[in-house]
């Protein structure tokens, strides 16, 4: 069996998994980085010093979780881009150390090519061409593979990502955070048709996306009502503001 040692460190959550090459996950164990939630968003620096906090100790528990041994071990993976450079020099180092302490080879990864073929994970048998779609905290694309190494942007985000969108319109709505899974519980409880914000869709020929004018229309919003109104009717807003986000994609 071919076991490879997988780093990801590219914004605040720390995660460290086994798989084998048949996509196969032998441990999997992540540290959420909760401290951010007394700034409302990811602060780099206090990422930095938590993925230096955890990564030893969830690389151990991978270990424990997998039953297997370094010697095991056939390559080790770390995501280099993109992402917070604190953050990513953490998991890379890390990895780096390990890779020629044990003299395996070191696997670097694009993470926004590893959001995409996570898919493999749960569908084996997808072959190209195919079109991805991501959605992430930083990032919102359009993908066609022709081949699972020949690829092209065909869409993008030209300002915030769909991700990014939940997390600041939580904030405007003061839901905490991390806003997204915050929206989107509230949101079942709403009506998305309670107010209609803008949508960014394709109307110039193109496939991108843009959600800087939903937030705006958002902050707008809130301005020109009471904060006992915004209160009564936050489950409806979050609804009406999710709807707005994923009406383009």
């Amino acid at each position: 069996m071919n076991a490879i040692l997988a780093f990801e460190s590219s914004c605040d959550d720390t995660g460290v998994a086994i798989v084998d090459t048949d996509y196969n996950i032998l441990a999997n164990v992540v540290s959420t980085q909760l401290d951010h939630s007394l700034f409302g968003g990811v602060l780099p620096e206090l990422a930095s010093r938590l993925h230096l906090k955890n990564i030893v100790y969830l690389t151990e528990a991978a270990f424990k979780q997998s039953n297997l041994s370094p010697a095991e071990i056939s390559a080790v993976a770390v995501s280099i881009n993109p992402g917070l450079i604190g953050s990513l020099i953490v998991g890379l180092s890390f990895a780096k150390s390990l890779a020629w302490s044990w003299e395996k080879p070191l696997i670097t990864v694009n993470h926004m090519l590893a959001h995409i073929f996570a898919n493999f994970l749960e569908h084996k048998s997808i072959q190209p061409s195919f079109l991805a779609l991501v959605v992430s905290g930083g990032h919102t694309e359009l993908v066609y593979f022709s081949t699972l190494t020949d690829f092209e942007i065909v869409g993008k985000t030209l300002d915030d990502a769909a991700g990014e969108t939940f997390d600041k319109t939580a904030k405007l709505l003061d839901l905490g955070y991390p806003g997204g899974p915050i929206i989107d519980s509230l949101a079942r409880k709403g009506n998305p048709e309670f107010f209609h914000f803008p949508r960014a869709l394709n109307r110039k020929n193109n496939f991108n996306f843009s959600y800087s004018g939903l937030k705006t229309a958002v902050l707008e919003y809130l301005s020109r009502h009471k904060p006992e109104y915004i209160e009564e009717h936050k489950a409806d807003l979050a609804a009406s503001i999710q709807q707005a986000i994923i009406d383009p994609l």
